[in-house]
């Protein structure tokens, strides 16, 4: 891409300082094209690619301005944190911290009968083979 920023240049240009075939190069540029970020106008002999700058200046536009919508959410984010209190939540008798949206789950509790008969069990008996 920089490359195609200096001028317009061939697909044989491209290819040579690298360790790469000229297929190969076609085959990228051929992705680029149909995303219509480089062109290739000219004759079947010689077909500069052509690098589609506004393109970029576009795609550039359309990332600043979301950019910039991303910016103003942070800043209202951060000022929401600022504006909220220092001091921590007051804790409950169980050493948690109370909220109001939420509650502490505590466990399921069993009863005495289902402890008595969890305890009772006998072991299954091995049987030989």
């Amino acid at each position: 891409m920089a490359r195609l920023a200096v001028g317009d240049t061939t697909v044989n240009a491209l290819a040579e300082p690298y360790d790469v075939s000229v297929q190969a190069v076609s085959k990228h540029l051929k992705v680029l094209e149909d995303a219509g970020l480089v062109s290739r106008p000219g004759t079947a002999t010689r077909r500069p690619v052509h690098l589609e700058a506004e393109v970029f200046d576009l795609m550039t536009k359309w990332i600043e301005r979301y950019r910039r919508q991303a910016e103003e959410r942070y800043r209202r984010l951060a000022d929401a944190l600022r504006a909220m209190p220092d001091e921590p939540a007051p804790t409950t008798n169980r050493g948690q911290r109370s909220s109001p949206k939420s509650k502490a789950i505590s466990p399921p509790k069993t009863s005495a009968t289902s402890r008595a008969k969890s305890s009772t069990r006998s072991p299954k008996k091995e049987t030989a083979p």
